[in-house]
This record gives C-alpha cells, sequence and structure tokens, in this order.
C-alpha cells in the first residue's frame, strides 16, 4: 500500500518549497473554505488523485461534518457522516480507509488504497482527510505520505487560526451591536424621562422596535391599578374588547412565552395579528404589562440578545408611562389638598369668629374634624330680638360631602333667624327642604336652642341628635335633652317637631357633644369612649370653668383612643353664671 521512500533530491527541494509556500499561503488566509479548497488541490495534484474531502469534527454531537470534497459524488458539503472514529484511529496521524469502523460509508471504490489522515494540532482532534487510491493505480511513497501530513499539520493550524479569527471578529461583531444596543437604550431612556406624554412615549417605542429590530406588530397592554388598557399598538387592525384583553394580560404569566399553535388558538385576535411572543414587565414584583410582538419584517427569528435588548426597551417604556401614571396622581393629589385647603378655610369662615358673649353664660366650644373638613357644625349666633342661638350638628359620613351639606345646614339656619316663627316650626322647614335636596343616605342630627337671657330659659328642639347632659348644681344627676323628633332629611315631617323649655340655674352645666366623643374606640379591643365615661370627667371637672372643663373631657378622650380620633369631634359646653 506504500511503496518505499524516494531519494530524489529534485522532488525534496520542490516538495519543501511547496509545502513553505503553501504554509505562508494558508497561515495568511482567514477563509476557511479557501484553505479547505487549497488543501484538497495541492495534495490531488501532487499525489495524482482524482477523489479527496475533508471532515470537521464536532465534539458536542461526535459528528463529522463534511467540509470539502472532490471527486466524490454520493456525499455533499455541510452534510453530517456518521463516522465512528476510535480513540487510537484519532492518535495516528494516518492508517488506510479499511482499517476504519465498519460504519464509515463505503464512499471509496477501494478502501485499501485510499488513506484518512488525522486533522490534529498538540492537544485536540480536529478531523479527517479523505484521499482516494491514486489514478495510477500505485500505491503512495512514504514522501507522499510525508508531503500529505506536513500539508495536514499545516491546514489544521491554518483552518484553526480561521476559526479563531472568525469568533473573534463575530465576538467584536457581537460587542459593537451591545454598544450600539447599550447607545440607543441610553439615549432613549434620555428621552423618555423628559417625556410626560403617553402617546409620545409609546410613539418613540413603536419606532426603536422598527428601526431596531424590524418589528412591525405589537401591542402593549398596561394595567393602572384595578383598570387593564390596550394602551400603544402597531399594525394592529381591530381592538379587542376588554374582557379578551384582560384574559391576555392575566395569562400571560412567564417572563418570556413563545406563542405555540395551542395558545394561539385560545385567542383568535393574536392568531389574526400572527402575534410570534409574549412577555409581561413587572415592577416591584407587580406585574404591570404585557407586550406582544410579531415576527421580524426580516423574517430573521429573535436571538437571545435582540430578546434581551426588546425586554430592556420594554422597561424603560413602561416605567416612563408609569412614572406619567404617578406624576398624574401627584398633580391631582396637590390639587385635590389645594382644594380642601381652600374648603377648610371656607368651612372654618362659617363657624362663628369670635364667639359672641352671652350674658349670663359661661360658653366654650370645640370642633376638631378627622379629616381637611368635617360634617360637624356648631353655630352661635343673636337673635333680632336679642336673644341667643345655640346649635350643634352631626352629617352623616365625613370629608367634601358632609361639609356641603353642613354648609347647606348654617345657610338655612341663618336665612331663618330673622323670621319670626317656633323652633319647631323652623326646624320642621329645615327638615323638609334637607329630605327634597339631599340622597336619601344623607340625613343630619340636630339640635338647637334659643337662649332667652331675660329669663334664663333654655327652648330647644333636639332631631335625633345625641341628648346634651345637663348637670344641675350640687346634683349628680344627668338629664337628657331629648325631646324634638326624628333626625333632619329622613322623612318628610308628618308629625310637628316638640320644643321644650328648660329653666337654666347659677351653677347649672349643660354639655352638648357630637358621636365622635362617645363613639370614640380604644385602639386595642374597639371598645368606645361611651356617655358613662363622660359624666364620670364632667362630675370630676364641674367645678372648672367651661374652657377647662371642655379641655378636660377633650384630653381624656384623646387620651383613651390615643390620639386616633376616627371621627369629627364637636363639643359645646355652657355653664350658667352664678
Amino acid at each position: 500500500m506504500v511503496s518505499s521512500r524516494s531519494n530524489d533530491d529534485f522532488y525534496s527541494g520542490f516538495e519543501l518549497k511547496t509545502v513553505l509556500e503553501t504554509s505562508r499561503l494558508l497561515v495568511e488566509s482567514r477563509d476557511s473554505e479557501f484553505i479547505i479548497n487549497n488543501l484538497l488541490l495541492i495534495l490531488m495534484g501532487r499525489l495524482l488523485v482524482t477523489k479527496a474531502a475533508l471532515f470537521i469534527y464536532d465534539s458536542v454531537t461526535g459528528n463529522y461534518l463534511l467540509k470539502g470534497v472532490k471527486g466524490f459524488t454520493a456525499i455533499k458539503v455541510d452534510e453530517v457522516i456518521p463516522i465512528v472514529s476510535e480513540e487510537g484511529q484519532r492518535q495516528k496521524s494516518w492508517f488506510p480507509l479499511s482499517e476504519a469502523s465498519d460504519e464509515f460509508p463505503a464512499i471509496a471504490a477501494e478502501p485499501e488504497k485510499s488513506l484518512l489522515f488525522n486533522l490534529r494540532t498538540s492537544n485536540n482532534h480536529h478531523g479527517f482527510l479523505l484521499i482516494g487510491s491514486r489514478a495510477s493505480g500505485n500505491e503512495f511513497s512514504l514522501q507522499d505520505i510525508e508531503f500529505a501530513e506536513a500539508l495536514c499539520i499545516i491546514s489544521t493550524a491554518a483552518l484553526v487560526n480561521s476559526e479563531l479569527f472568525n469568533e473573534l471578529n463575530k465576538t467584536y461583531r457581537n460587542l459593537d451591536r451591545r454598544i450600539h444596543e447599550l447607545n440607543t437604550l441610553f439615549d432613549l431612556s434620555k428621552e423618555f424621562n423628559l417625556l410626560v406624554d403617553r402617546e409620545k412615549i409609546s410613539r418613540i417605542f413603536k419606532f426603536a422596535l422598527l428601526g431596531q429590530l424590524f418589528i412591525r406588530t405589537f401591542f402593549l397592554i398596561y394595567k393602572n391599578q384595578e383598570r387593564t388598557t390596550l394602551l400603544s399598538s402597531s399594525g394592529i387592525k381591530t381592538e379587542p374588547d376588554p374582557s379578551a384583553i384582560e384574559e391576555i394580560f392575566e395569562n400571560a404569566n412567564d417572563d418570556i412565552l413563545i406563542i405555540d399553535k395551542h395558545f394561539r388558538n385560545s385567542y383568535p385576535w393574536l392568531k389574526e395579528h400572527e402575534i410570534s411572543m409574549l412577555f409581561t414587565v413587572s415592577i416591584q414584583n407587580r406585574k404591570v404589562a404585557v407586550i406582544g410582538v410579531g415576527e421580524r419584517a426580516n423574517q430573521i427569528p429573535f436571538n437571545e440578545s435582540d430578546i434581551n435588548f426588546l425586554r430592556s426597551l420594554a422597561n424603560l417604556a413602561v416605567i416612563s408611562i408609569q412614572k406619567t401614571y404617578f406624576l398624574e396622581e401627584r398633580i391631582d393629589k396637590e390639587r385635590m389638598e389645594e382644594e380642601l385647603s381652600i374648603a377648610k378655610s371656607i368651612q372654618k369662615g362659617l363657624f362663628p369668629d369670635p364667639v359672641p358673649v352671652v350674658s349670663g353664660i359661661d360658653f366654650s366650644v370645640t370642633s376638631i374634624s378627622s379629616r381637611e373638613v368635617g360634617g360637624d357644625y356648631f353655630d352661635v349666633a343673636t337673635t333680632p330680638d336679642g336673644n341667643t342661638i345655640f346649635a350643634i350638628a352631626d352629617v352623616t359620613g365625613k370629608g367634601v360631602p358632609a361639609a356641603l351639606l353642613m354648609a347647606n345646614l348654617q345657610s338655612m339656619l341663618h336665612v331663618l333667624l330673622p323670621v319670626e316663627i317656633s323652633l319647631s316650626e323652623a326646624t320642621e322647614r329645615i327638615n323638609n327642604l334637607i329630605f327634597k335636596n339631599t340622597p336619601s343616605d344623607k340625613f343630619i342630627t340636630f339640635f338647637w336652642a334659643k337662649y332667652l337671657s331675660t329669663h334664663k330659659i333654655l327652648r330647644y328642639v333636639n332631631a335625633g341628635h345625641n341628648p346634651p347632659l345637663l348637670l344641675r348644681n350640687n346634683s349628680t344627676d344627668f338629664e337628657e335633652l331629648n325631646k324634638g323628633g326624628l333626625l333632619l332629611g329622613a322623612l318628610e315631617t308628618l308629625t310637628p317637631y316638640e320644643q321644650s323649655d328648660v329653666q337654666l340655674n347659677p351653677g347649672d352645666i349643660l354639655v352638648c357633644y357630637t358621636d365622635g366623643i362617645d363613639e370614640a374606640p380604644h385602639p386595642e379591643n374597639e371598645e368606645e369612649y361611651g356617655t358613662e365615661r363622660l359624666r364620670q370627667i364632667i362630675l370630676k371637672s364641674r367645678n372648672l370653668s367651661s374652657s377647662q372643663l371642655m379641655n378636660a373631657i377633650v384630653e381624656d378622650v384623646n387620651a383613651y383612643c390615643e390620639n386616633r380620633l376616627i371621627d369629627d369631634l364637636t363639643l359645646m359646653v355652657i355653664k350658667a353664671d352664678a
């Protein structure tokens, strides 16, 4: 199979020159196809063979891939060849094809005259070079073998260098692309930070998808609090109904969901627009957006780098969109706070300031809102006949609606002050007006009294309010002023309100209050403060002035509920002079 070596100096010199020239040519080349083609052609010309092939070993799969072929018609370039080579064969420089595994395809007519040369570097096996039998039928000489071995060594090194060069170029290209993507993301981030318009943010997002990834069809579903909306889209012909949007948002639970046939068939809208991938955007572990994209316009599949860029771009856009909502909420909150501040000052102006001085009466009053504005009301006003009206009320609810109803009550009371009618009739008119002009779930507990200073008589009507507590001088028993009728606004007046007179003697104390006092809860067991505790603090502080008694009650209530008032609190203390 192999003849003895020739000593022809001419051929030795020629071959050496050929090897050197080939070495220079191949080493300088960075094209693996050029290296393989030249290797095959030089060997075929030098060894006078008509068939040659080169197989590259894939260490991952264990298969051989045909990368160069001359003369063999049964195999084609890039075809996987199931060569099963033994470890010992991978260590040999060369061996006859007939010694290869039986699973090696019978591609050579004379396997005993065809040779396999090992393509090796110092540590690794890279493949085989197959040379068919010589056209003359003669055996290969040792000089032929050494020549082929030398070219295989040079070519293997050149192929490895070419592969490393290509990998390096690929790495540089990927690095350049990543740098470009990072620069793009940086520029978009600056652009997004300057925008507060969601429509402009969505437009930039759309252009970035098209310009960077060639995505023409996409949609962005965003969930703001409890509302899920199709916030932005491109290439979408028909908008889905809200239930479909909600369903897609809820069922897209994976970070990245490649839509398969089953999932697409479950959502005709996705199938109609050929959406191929869904991915979610979460902020602080809460899913806030789902983005769907179609195939790229250039039909190139998404790779890992594309998906990472897409996710980064989507995160920037969604965070900017969320920022616009937060900004709107902040503006709304500031506007509401400003409006509440104005409402508070207006409501404060409805209360008497200063409180009129009433002859023969030591009088104090306070009102504390649990919010910016409240629904508690008090008033002290002088009537045309020189007497004084005391009023206290509690509107259902809290905040602005209660404050508006309280303002209506105040205006009605002052309209009726100059009118010469009894408290009973005035209460009936107020009740009917409130019943006709307010919702059925809005009503007012109301107590008011007219102090007749000449006779020191307190004439009152209680319309469903907490009964004021009257403590007579030198007595420990309390009287409740509960004569009157239904609370205001619940029903139209059918039965006249009852008014009653109470004689105020020197030292008598009258405490009027809203349910912010007796219903103040203890923070641990929710037990209410109650009227019994109120009576005890009044008895304990009865010798104090009206303002001192009022402060003692407020301090006791705050201590009980640990300054956590849940309702408006209004307290009025009337103490007859001695």
